[in-house]
């Protein structure tokens, strides 16, 4: 139900040409930035719980951002199963999301705005579509980020005002590899025995033509299942290769 995932920066290309520069010469950014991004996985987790009933899933999307000042809008679609699982209909979810980005100094930056998380003809009671604000801050590597919900939460009765808290960090290991560590905390107004907990550890490396990523997810609940009973939150290993261009 979300953003993916991760779109990856290109560093080892962006080092490569730091290197071939000079000290004193720099490259300005420009001033209006347009990526794509393009992703197939072996499952699509968010907040981790399946939405594709453990299934492949296709995803891609685009961003644009506004350099000197840092508003940034973009979009994000993949494929789904879970509203057919819950009586409805649809097979994608569409997110649409806008928002600012800085830095505060001393390190730390900023992320503020809001995210709408559509699922064309999903035809469930509540409707899935959801509506978040978020803020984010960062501190290096690590970050904290808090969604809240200013609807139902993805087609659940009597959720308004429900959040969602995040904590990670990507931390560079050795040889391109990055450890992306997360624990998160879904909390579902009105809904205690659907509030769970997530986690996630993986690696992700660059290679260039393509990043791949390998993580471990799970939660601490069984409140969510899928047709023929197993838990959308078991652990599992979801493998991933996306490319940004």
């Amino acid at each position: 139900m979300a953003i993916s995932a991760a779109v990856f920066t290109l560093a080892a290309g962006l080092g490569g040409l730091a290197q071939a520069q000079s000290a004193t010469e720099t490259t300005p950014a420009p001033e209006h930035q347009l990526s794509y991004n393009a992703t197939v996985t072996s499952e699509y987790r968010y907040r981790g719980l399946s939405q594709t009933r453990f299934q492949p899933a296709l995803q891609g999307g685009a961003d644009y951002t506004h350099t000197p000042t840092g508003f940034y809008a973009g979009t994000w679609l993949s494929t789904i199963k879970w509203t057919k699982d819950l009586g409805g209909d649809g097979d994608v979810e569409v997110d649409l999301y806008a928002g600012k980005r800085g830095d505060l100094g001393g390190g730390v930056s900023y992320d503020v705005g809001g995210l709408y998380y559509w699922y064309p003809s999903n035809d469930l009671e509540p409707n899935a579509n959801t509506f978040e604000l978020y803020g984010q801050l960062g501190f290096g590597p690590a970050y904290l980020k808090y969604s809240h919900a200013t609807t139902n939460l993805f087609g659940t009765a009597d959720s308004k005002q429900s959040g969602y808290l995040d904590l990670g960090a990507n931390l560079d290991v050795s040889n391109g590899f990055v450890l992306n560590l997360h624990v998160g905390r879904q909390r579902v107004k009105n809904n205690s025995s659907l509030s769970y907990t997530d986690y996630k550890a993986g690696l992700t490396k660059d290679f260039g033509f393509a990043s791949a990523s390998v993580a471990w997810v799970k939660t601490n609940t069984d409140a969510y299942l899928v047709p023929g009973g197993r838990n959308q939150g078991r652990s599992r290993a979801v493998v991933s290769l996306s490319k940004t261009f």
